[in-house]
């Protein structure tokens, strides 16, 4: 049965073609769905990253130095799958002609791929099959993620960027604050753990990809050379310099970020001294408060930048205050403190994850590739989350001795980063 490619749903007066920019904004129902979709891909997807893999880590090695690189290897190498998947599938959806769209069968086939690999990591034994899993974890989800992201530029108008990027923000927050809460709960049963948020993702994906009025590719596209391969992951900055200003600023805020929340469980156990049941518990309510902040913070930040048409200062001004947030944090010793740390992150995050999705989506270089390059752009997520663990490991083993791992080091180097990302995106020209 054909999957109809134009719903009520929508609010266009015809459906879309590949390439036009939509004028007519998406109705309610359409961006619901879409939230549904974020919120779900990302509940089974940075669950495992803030606490699961880390408590499947901890079931498999004894020592906390051990657990640590351990982590970070298992996190790293599925961060370079990440790299790799977020333009490539991106680009292999621009030129996708089945009949039911160019987006919709990566979003489908993706999450089950995802799910997939969960089950996998569930049951693994060992550090190399935990590390397997992920890889192919991040592999499936990056093939949903690439497509799904690049349906904004496809189907939103642009009075809507900034409102819309910031629900789909929100969403994401929200859906990471979800999955800690579950896995705060499920601390016990490995099975569970990974695939209660594994079925989620899958739902939620599967309901938007109904829904989404995705046009077909009617006609051919060129064959795919090894020279087309090797542009799918690169943007010329020199031609394309606010684009790339972007693209550093996503990559060093995202770097900040993961270079802590990695390693925040092991962090409170550590320097806390928490139980790591009591250590759950504490990111479930820690990100409870960033997400409240974060989801009134980020929707006034939305409103106010399509309203204005402002990016730049939003986006520059809240990179910076979640670097001072980072530096806070190398002094917290304290569950009020770590509280207080998580408010200030959730301020910054939600500002500038409602701003700067709108700024992106002002400065792509060609509509015809948007899947291509908001690929190349993801890898600016995609990268980070590859670094940031070997990064962490090492900064963490420098100086590390009876007192355990390094965390201020490697907390006032995260919140270095955040600074570097805040003053990259000041020369950007074409948007205000």
């Amino acid at each position: 049965m054909t999957i109809p490619t134009h719903t009520a749903l929508a609010t266009e007066p015809r459906p879309l073609r590949c390439g036009e920019k939509p004028r007519e904004p998406k109705s309610a129902g359409f961006v619901f769905a879409l939230g549904f979709a974020q919120f779900g891909l990302f509940v089974a997807l940075l669950g495992p990253v803030i606490i699961s893999m880390a408590l499947k880590v901890n079931t498999l090695l004894p020592d906390p130095t051990a657990r640590t690189s351990a982590l970070g290897l298992a996190l790293g190498v599925g961060a370079i799958a990440a790299f790799v998947g977020n333009a490539l599938f991106g680009r292999l959806s621009d030129r996708t002609t089945s009949r039911f769209g160019r987006r919709r069968p990566w979003m489908i086939g993706g999450v089950l791929v995802m799910a997939a690999a969960l089950l996998l990591i569930s049951q693994a034994g060992s550090v190399p099959m935990l590390a397997l899993g992920w890889f192919i974890a991040q592999l499936g989800a990056n093939a949903a993620f690439s497509p799904f992201i690049a349906t904004l530029a496809d189907q939103l108008p642009d009075k809507q960027h900034a409102k819309v990027s910031a629900m789909v923000g929100i969403m994401q927050n929200v859906g990471v604050l979800a999955a800690s809460l579950l896995a705060s709960r499920l601390t016990d049963n490995m099975l569970l753990l990974f695939m209660i948020p594994a079925a989620i993702g899958v739902i939620g994906m599967v309901v938007y990809a109904v829904v989404l009025p995705d046009p077909v590719l009617d006609t051919k596209p060129p064959r795919f050379t090894l020279r087309d391969v090797a542009q799918t992951f690169w943007v010329n900055p020199v031609a394309h310099p606010d684009f790339g200003f972007a693209w550093w600023s996503r990559f060093l805020i995202i770097l900040s970020s993961f270079l802590f929340t990695t390693f925040r469980l092991n962090f409170l156990v550590d320097r806390v001294e928490l139980t790591e049941g009591g250590a759950a518990q504490a990111i479930a309510t820690g990100i409870l408060i960033y997400t409240v902040v974060l989801v009134l913070a980020g929707w006034a930040a939305g409103v106010v930048s399509d309203r204005t048409g402002r990016r730049k200062a939003l986006v520059a001004s809240s990179t910076l205050l979640f670097g001072v947030g980072v530096a806070l944090l190398a002094h917290a010793s304290s569950l009020p403190a770590f509280y207080l740390v998580e408010a200030i992150m959730g301020l910054a995050y939600g500002i500038y994850m409602s701003v700067d999705m709108a700024l992106i989506l002002e400065v792509l270089p060609n509509r015809d590739d948007s899947g291509k390059d908001l690929g190349v752009f993801n890898m600016a997520n995609a990268i980070p989350q590859s670094a940031a663990p070997f990064l962490g490991s090492l900064l963490l083993a420098a100086g590390a001795g009876s007192t355990g791992p390094n965390y201020t080091l490697m907390l006032w180097a995260a919140a270095l980063v955040a600074l570097v990302g805040a003053v990259v995106v000041l020369p950007i020209r074409k948007v205000k």
